[in-house]
């Protein structure tokens, strides 16, 4: 390790870094090539092959001519999970309203609950709806 200096461990380290930055930023274009829908066949091969032959220009040429679709698809992609997230977690805990599922019991014994609370039904017609629910 005599032989190796600390500035050119520091250069290295540098190098490498830059290096994984570069494939990053490749396979981030690439990927967001393949993803937009907006492209016909041609014209993704044609940014394909200007990437893939050219790199450095063709990755740099896209991020000037296509960098704020880039984003924008980047956005509606994060969008669009978030909502099938909620709309997931919204009917797994059963709460979309309805009587469909548990949740719409749970809801449906809460607004018995509360006409009986406000004297719209009497106790035995509250019993026989809440028996019927729940069978």
């Amino acid at each position: 390790m005599d032989d190796y200096p600390l500035l050119n461990l520091f250069l290295t380290m540098l190098y490498l870094f830059l290096w994984v930055m570069w494939f990053f930023l490749l396979f981030k274009v690439i990927t967001d090539l393949f993803r937009d829908h907006s492209l016909n066949g041609w014209a993704k091969a044609g940014w394909l092959v200007l990437v893939i032959l050219l790199p450095y220009a063709g990755v740099l040429i896209y991020l000037i001519v296509r960098g704020r679709s880039m984003h924008e698809r980047d956005e509606k992609l994060a969008r669009d999970s978030e909502a099938a997230f909620r709309d997931y977690v919204r009917r797994a805990a059963g709460t979309e309203g309805g009587s469909g599922g548990s949740g719409g019991h749970v809801n449906d014994l809460a607004k018995l609950a509360e006409l009986k609370d406000k004297g719209a039904i009497n106790a035995e017609e509250y019993e026989q709806a809440k028996a019927k629910l729940l069978a």
